[in-house]
């Protein structure tokens, strides 16, 4: 099966695809899903002298690492003041070291092996949709203060400057983000570990795992492979032989569309080169690619299923901040499934002897996808402990079959918490 129709599919670079695995391999490490997490983790043991094998039930990056909005800066999903809250100061500004780390493994990536397509454009711009100037000054104040990041406010009169909008109020631009091509960068980074001796196998969906011996089995359709360590590193894509895994994950649907080409005239509106994201829960991001196309995703849902009209309904968001752009033609419109831990913090440790798990990076997964990748490479390879920083997020039941009503009342209620701020303040 091949990927969904999507502005980076369209705009794919060419690359040779991976034969599916129809040999039995003996091998040190077996890593379970080819996209973010699965190729930083291979690229990290193979440079700690491992031999690995990587599988993948589709294509290389055909999950949320192939189809995501395509920004890259520090942080988690859940937010420094919830881990703060959580395990203090000091764990906490260890944990947003972390992530940093994550995006300079990207960035020297793309610079390392002068990643064709990725097409790196620095900044992110998060944005204020109510008035509330000493929210924004505070935090780009603490986040300078505790966690050495550098952050420059924008005030309402200097929002002009970014975006001809009266919906954003005050913003912070964290000028060390970037955004890319998040498709090209894992087809590129692919082939650079391809030959540096990473054996990888597409369309080798596993069916079966044997994982309590000293040697795992991993099984697909027409092969096999034997490993010492085995790590699973799928997503909101990943399939019932996860098992324990699979019944912590709930898989989230966000949406995305691209427009058509619209000339110097997206300029007059989006001024910045930086990606733009605001402050809501369920918040929109999006971002200048190809030159003048307009990228915009947003919502959240726990149906998973593609709604009908999808362009449509993400094109009323954009008339939401842009009204003048009505006119504008959308050429993609697509969905993908993040993967989310009820606690909104990955799953980066080790369940059993020989067995590990990187997943669970929905809502702010390109950066902390790749340090997980690597934590976890440096766990197997016996040279860190770095993975027992993550231990306080445990696994967590996703509630079964009421984990996405549950999931949908929440987004709701924070659509109604959005609603209310914005009224209140604006």
């Amino acid at each position: 099966m091949g990927s969904p129709d999507t502005f980076y599919t369209e705009t794919a670079i060419n690359t040779a695809k991976f034969e599916s695995l129809n040999q039995h391999i003996d091998t040190d490490v077996c890593v379970v899903g080819a996209g973010l997490a699965g190729l930083s983790c291979a690229q990290s043991l193979r440079d700690l002298g491992k031999n690995v094998v990587l599988l993948e039930a589709k294509e290389v990056a055909w999950g949320a690492s192939g189809r995501n909005g395509g920004f890259v800066s520090p942080g988690f999903a859940n937010g420094q003041d919830y881990i703060e809250r959580r395990l203090g100061l000091k764990a906490a500004q260890s944990l947003f070291s972390i992530s940093l780390e994550g995006v300079k493994i990207i960035s020297n990536n793309i610079e390392t092996y002068n990643l064709d397509g990725v097409a790196k454009t620095h900044g992110k711009l998060s944005v204020l949709r109510y008035n509330n100037e000493s929210l924004v000054r505070d935090h780009c104040i603490n986040m300078q203060r505790k966690y050495d990041c550098e952050l420059e406010f924008v005030d309402r009169d200097a929002m002009s400057n970014y975006a001809q909008t009266d919906s954003y109020f005050q913003g912070s631009l964290d000028k060390q983000a970037f955004h890319f091509h998040p498709l090209n960068y894992c087809l590129g980074l692919a082939q650079v570990i391809a030959k540096q001796g990473v054996k990888i196998f597409e369309n080798s969906e596993v069916i079966d795992m044997q994982l309590d011996a000293n040697n795992k089995v991993i099984t697909t359709k027409n092969g096999s492979v034997t490993a010492k360590q085995v790590v699973l590193c799928g997503g909101g894509y990943s399939g019932k032989v996860y098992g324990k895994i699979n019944k912590t994950i709930l898989p989230i649907a966000t949406y995305v569309i691209t427009t058509e080409k619209l000339g110097n005239n997206i300029h007059d509106f989006v001024k910045t080169k930086a990606g733009i994201i605001d402050n809501r829960k369920a918040s929109d991001y999006y971002r200048i690619v190809d030159n003048d196309r307009l990228l915009w995703g947003g919502r959240i849902t726990a149906k998973t299923s593609e709604p009908k009209q999808l362009a449509q309904l993400i094109k009323n968001d954009v008339l939401n901040v842009y009204p003048a752009l009505k006119d504008a033609k959308i050429d993609f419109a697509w969905t993908g499934l993040m993967a989310y831990a009820r606690h909104q913090m990955p799953y980066i440790g080790k369940l059993k002897d020989g067995v590990w798990t990187c997943t669970a990076f929905g809502g702010h997964g390109v950066n902390t996808s790749a340090i997980g990748g690597r934590i976890i490479a440096e766990a197997v390879a016996d040279t860190s402990e770095r993975y027992k920083q993550f231990k306080p997020f445990k696994l967590q039941l996703n509630g079964g079959v009421f984990g996405p009503l549950a999931s949908q009342t929440i987004y709701r209620g924070m659509k109604i918490e959005d609603w209310w701020r914005e009224s209140r303040f604006n």
